[in-house]
């Protein structure tokens, strides 16, 4: 079994390899292949990964080491392939630093998928995403590709334009908040002990945990009511107890954004750095001193201390990476068992063994409203029935050999059907802006995104990121 990582000079391949080559889900991978543009981050994680293979077989955790391939040529990484991990970030942490400080310059969120920035993200990233998407199709028919490319949710829904069902999008942002309320019941939710039946719904980054119940009986009411189940849920700290407790539900946590607009922006522009500009510097720093250390050979490195391998270079920076992820929403510093909550990769792998063996698995994933082809089907049978049958939704799925299922969810509430009908309308001009390279309909998905609502803030955001992008410049110049 063939398995491609594009982007596979990221900082997080690592996670993915561990976990193949651990078998953790009992799947064997026998080869891995990594794509990235960059050759020396390229080699870099290369290393780190050959490294980390041959520490894990020192430490009788490997249980089939893959053969690992490196390459800068998508054809020749995609060829062949049974599953391919799509987790690229055209332009780098650099050009996040823009999304990002575009947005803060008006006075808006500057965020990486959330906000503006979220919309110059994608925008950048869609004609790449569709480049990836006729590759995949042309070399690999037969695979399933799992995006983890940010803005997931539009991302996805591009992808499937060309992909179809083969193509779902995954975070692991629902599946951290289902543990920590499971991890409160004493029950594994998401695989369905103790009958569990969990109600998620949204868009990537904008979703909502509104019903669990645990062999017939709704216990989300009783958590909700109490403040120290509230306190060992993380998203329960960040947005507010008392919101919660009336909203009824329990957000993903990308929902302080929305809710605290005004209080993230002043913690962000109060920061030394934004986020991108932080994960610029120390990952450009690891990548750095990784290539130095690997250059010195295993002689020269045993001499040192145990720090100066890439590997152990890559785990300090990891262990940080995380432990500040969103600090701009916590008055405190993360605790370690929500750092250590999960990860994409475990995610990634579960759905990758459902898939190739049959064993199925339940989890939230980002599926399309309606089957592929099935678009002209009546609206009542799409999991959102006022949502276009082609919208990419986040939802508990069923995953087994036959392909991914989406589980049925309650009505949507107006409320939360009207922050995802606007997010994915102006998510969708951005969309016809990277195939058409219309600059009007990019212009309306500034404007008309809810963190800004405004022609001519969405004007300015537009000359902005023009100028800072040199991708987003020549899309819609037509060059």
């Amino acid at each position: 079994m063939k398995l491609t990582i594009l982007g596979g000079g990221g900082f997080r391949v690592p996670l993915v390899h561990e976990a193949v080559a651990t078998a953790a889900t009992g799947l064997t991978v026998d080869e891995v292949a990594l794509h990235d543009v960059d050759p020396e981050r390229l080699a870099t994680i290369s290393a780190v990964i050959e490294e980390q293979g041959a520490r894990l077989a020192a430490e009788g955790r490997a249980v089939a080491l893959p053969r690992l391939v490196a390459t800068t040529d998508l054809r020749e990484a995609v060829t062949g392939a049974d599953f391919v991990f799509s987790a690229v970030r055209v332009g780098g942490a650099e050009a996040r630093t823009v999304d990002e400080r575009v947005a803060l310059g008006l006075g808006l969120l500057g965020q990486e998928t959330i906000g503006p920035g979220g919309l110059a993200y994608a925008l950048r990233t869609i004609p790449v995403a569709l480049e990836i998407a006729r590759t995949i199709a042309e070399l690999a028919p037969t695979a399933w590709t799992i995006n983890f490319t940010n803005p997931a949710g539009i991302v996805t829904e591009a992808m499937r334009s060309v992909l179809g069902d083969r193509v779902v999008g995954i975070c692991d942002t629902p599946i951290g908040l289902v543990r920590r309320v499971g991890r409160l019941l004493g029950a594994d939710l998401v695989a369905g002990e103790r009958g569990a039946e969990v109600d998620y719904v949204g868009l990537n980054h904008l979703g909502w945990l509104r019903s669990v119940r645990l062999e017939g009986i709704e216990r989300l009411p009783g958590l909700l009511a109490d403040d120290a189940a509230l306190e060992e849920i993380e998203e329960a700290r960040l947005i507010g107890k008392d919101w919660v407790r009336a909203d009824g539900a329990l957000p993903n946590e990308y929902l302080f954004y929305y809710l605290h607009t005004a209080d993230a922006i002043e913690r962000i522009t109060g920061a030394a750095t934004t986020r991108g500009e932080f994960l610029a510097k120390q990952q450009g720093d690891f990548y750095l001193a990784a290539a130095e250390a690997d250059g010195r050979g295993p002689e020269a490195r045993a001499a040192e201390s145990c720090c100066t391998s890439p590997l152990d270079l890559w785990r300090e920076t990891l262990h940080e990476r995380e432990a500040t992820y969103m600090a701009e929403s916590r008055d405190e510093e993360r605790r370690e068992e929500d750092v250590a909550g999960g990860g994409y990769q475990e995610v990634a792998m579960r759905l990758m063994t459902a898939l190739a063996t049959g064993r199925p698995e339940r989890m939230i994933l980002d599926v399309g409203n309606i089957g592929a082809g099935r678009e002209e089907a009546p609206a009542s049978e799409r999991i959102v029935p006022e949502l276009p049958a082609d919208c990419v939704l986040e939802v508990l799925c069923e995953v087994d050999g036959d392909g991914i299922r989406p589980l049925p969810v309650a009505p949507v509430e107006l409320g939360r059907l009207g922050m995802m009908s606007a997010l994915r309308s102006s998510e969708r001009a951005i969309l016809e802006a990277a195939v058409t390279g219309s600059r009007e309909a990019a212009w309306q998905g500034f404007s008309t995104h809810p963190l800004v609502s405004s022609p001519e803030l969405g004007r300015k955001l537009l000359e902005g990121y023009e100028a800072g992008h040199p991708q987003i410049a020549a899309l819609l110049s037509g060059r």
